[in-house]
């Protein structure tokens, strides 16, 4: 069985040579880089993982790209995009695949602004533009804003999107988390648009193998089916070794079929994604 990480995020040292430019807090006090992950992937038995650039070291894909590249058959990138372009750059996903090892775009809303921004229509060039040049994204909203994206999809048939952590808001653990759970399960029925099941450790306190959560899961995976289910860690805030992320899935849920494993575990995202 093919085993894909949804989400990991990789950085370098905060330098006078390659400053951060993004602001927050990293998930760790020191770097995590590649060659970390990659440690860490051959030790968990982890096969492939989706590079997605975090936020505090700005917009730049570098660094992913370079792993990519490197090591094709372990690695692929979903890129950010300047946050200057977001507004008024047009043509700036205009051969964005064409890179060497990006598959597509991701995009951060996690934040009460959200309305304002999504709401504008000053992205529509950036749906339209990502439709047409088959760019699919991930996009991170939380639940209340659902609807949102929803409506993006309805207009926008032919553009794969990917709702990243279930929707969920970090701040907040457990039945908390998952109050408005439903307006994130509503979206399944476009089927343009699957979800990533990933940082789930993140989102509550219990202890391995975080039976609370799994009824969760099994609602997620009843609307989404387990070709639009994507399993992932963001495993650099993960709060369990890695090889825990990995058997939750495969050793813990035994409503799972070897098949539904083989699609949300890895095969269904990379289909997704392009990424052969």
């Amino acid at each position: 069985m093919l085993i894909v990480d949804s989400q990991v995020h990789t950085w370098a040292e905060d330098t006078p040579e390659r400053p951060w430019s993004g602001g927050g807090e990293p998930h760790r006090a020191n770097a995590f880089t590649n060659a970390d992950l990659l440690r860490e992937m051959n030790t968990a038995g982890v096969d492939r993982a989706v590079l997605v650039p975090p936020g505090w070291e700005g917009s730049r894909n570098d660094l992913a790209l370079a792993a990519a590249q490197a090591h094709p058959d372990r690695f692929a990138v979903m890129g950010r995009i300047r946050h200057d372009l977001l507004s008024k750059s047009q043509g700036a996903l205009i051969g964005w695949r064409k890179q060497p090892g990006m598959l597509g775009l991701r995009l951060a809303f996690n934040t009460a602004k959200a309305p304002n921004i999504l709401g504008s229509g000053k992205l529509d060039w950036l749906w339209k533009e990502a439709e047409s040049e088959s760019v699919p994204l991930m996009i991170l909203v939380w639940h209340a804003h659902v609807h949102l994206i929803d409506a993006i999809a309805a207009k926008h048939p032919q553009l794969r999107i990917v709702m990243d952590h279930l929707a969920l808001d970090s701040k907040h653990r457990d039945e908390a988390a998952f109050r408005d759970f439903d307006q994130l399960l509503a979206i399944a029925k476009r089927p343009n648009v699957a979800a990533k099941a990933s940082a789930l450790p993140s989102y509550t306190d219990d202890p391995y193998p975080f039976r609370s959560l799994h009824k969760y899961v099994r609602q997620a995976y009843d609307a989404f089916g387990p070709q639009r289910l994507f399993w992932g860690t963001d495993l650099s805030r993960s709060p369990v070794p890695y090889r825990q992320q990995v058997t939750m899935f495969t050793e813990e849920m035994p409503w799972l079929t070897d098949e539904d494993k083989s699609w949300i575990m890895g095969r269904g995202v990379c289909e997704w994604l392009g990424w052969g």
